[in-house]
């Protein structure tokens, strides 16, 4: 099993990330939480890993913290009817510690609120998962005081508007939707956010 990749961060979008180790280029899947963290492209990068292997593909998710990938482990392995895309898209809604107090707080409103899950599922989510969260908060609170956040950069990109409206429609949106999402955006908070911010405002 593959659990840490370091290497140089050749290309990167809001919910990718390719990172050239050993001589090859791998590419993995991130949620947006974690894309907000990566340095420039050609800079060094490290990713904590869980690899998913199915009949018919195998796919890497990289996630900036270890407790982040744990935690995305932890749900597909014990949530039935969540696989690796929507739970991407519930880390790429919330950080961590959010989601910790979230179910904590039983709030199945907001998980919800997540492309692909329904009430049901939120309801799912909390029920397997609640009893779990108090390990997970402390080391989300261990791993955010180490003082080893990066500095927020925006990846380099043609147009941030066009990205976040894919990296939505990624996440489960379609496309007439995710374009209007970004739309209202854009004209609420202005043209210069980066992809990331622009995908986060829209959860809003």
């Amino acid at each position: 099993m593959i659990v840490l990749i370091e290497g140089k961060l050749l290309k990167a979008t809001p919910l990718s990330a390719i990172v050239s180790a050993g001589g090859l280029g791998y590419s993995v899947n991130i949620p947006v939480t974690t894309a907000e963290k990566l340095p420039q492209i050609g800079e060094n990068v490290s990713l904590h890993t869980h690899a998913v292997y199915r009949e018919d593909s195998q796919a890497l998710y990289g996630f900036w913290h270890e407790s982040d990938r744990d935690f995305f482990a932890l749900v597909i392995e014990k949530v039935s009817g969540v696989g690796p895309k929507v739970a991407i898209s519930l880390m790429s809604k919330l950080s961590l510690e959010s989601l910790i107090d979230t179910i904590r707080r039983e709030d199945s409103v907001l998980l919800a609120k997540t492309p692909g899950i329904g009430k049901k599922t939120a309801e799912r989510i909390i029920i397997e998962l609640k009893d779990k969260m108090i390990a997970f908060q402390f080391a989300a609170k261990i791993e955010n005081g180490t003082g080893s956040e990066a500095i927020s950069s925006p990846t380099q990109h043609t147009s941030t508007s066009e990205d976040a409206v894919l990296a939505l429609q990624a996440l489960g949106y379609k496309p007439a939707d995710a374009q209007k999402a970004i739309d209202k955006v854009v004209h609420k908070l202005g043209p210069n956010l980066s992809t990331e911010a622009m995908i986060k405002a829209t959860f809003g």
